[in-house]
C-alpha cells in the first residue's frame, strides 16, 4: 500500500505558502490605490490589530511547544486532538502567509509618500507583516510537532 492509501498527511508544500504570500502582497499593495480611487481615506493600521497578530503567534508557539512535549509520551495526546492541532497548523500556515504579505504590501505603498501619518502607517504595517511571518513560523513548528514517532513496523506519519 502507498502512503496515500494509508491515510498519511504530508507537510505543507512551499508552493501554496508562496502563492498565499503573493496574494496577500498584491491585496495589501492594491488597498491604498483602490481606496484613493473610491475617494476614501486609506485605512490606518492600529496597535490593537498588530497586538492581536502577535498574540496569535505566541499562542501558536505555546501550542506547538505543548504538542511537542505530549507527542513524545505514549497516549498523552488523544488522536482527535492531534488532528485538530494539525488542521490548525495547516490553516495558520496559509493565514500567516496572507497576513504577512498583506501588511507588507500595504507598508510598501506608503514608502516615499508625503501624506499625513506615513511613518505610523509604515511602522505598524511593517510590524503587522513581521507578526504574520511569526504566525507562519509558529504554525510550521506546530505542524512539525504533530509528527508521530516511527513504530518498528510502521512508516512515519503526521
Amino acid at each position: 500500500m502507498s502512503r496515500a492509501e494509508l491515510g498519511h498527511v504530508r507537510p505543507t508544500h512551499p508552493g501554496p505558502v508562496v502563492a498565499a504570500a503573493v496574494i496577500g502582497l498584491v491585496g495589501g499593495w492594491s488597498l491604498r490605490p483602490v481606496a484613493q480611487w473610491l475617494g476614501e481615506v486609506p485605512p490606518l493600521v492600529t496597535w490593537v490589530q498588530v497586538g492581536v497578530l502577535y498574540f496569535v503567534a505566541l499562542f501558536l508557539a505555546a501550542v506547538a511547544w505543548q504538542t511537542r512535549r505530549l507527542v513524545s509520551r505514549p497516549l498523552a495526546l488523544a488522536p482527535n486532538r492531534a488532528v485538530n492541532r494539525l488542521v490548525l497548523a495547516k490553516a495558520c500556515i496559509l493565514v500567516g502567509a496572507v497576513v504577512g504579505g498583506g501588511y507588507g504590501g500595504y507598508a510598501l505603498t506608503w514608502i516615499g509618500s508625503e501624506s499625513a501619518l506615513v511613518g505610523e502607517r509604515i511602522l505598524r504595517s511593517g510590524l503587522g507583516s513581521l507578526a504574520g511571518l511569526l504566525i507562519l513560523l509558529a504554525a510550521i513548528w506546530l505542524e512539525r510537532c504533530c509528527r508521530v514517532r516511527e513504530d518498528d513496523d510502521a512508516e512515519p506519519s503526521m
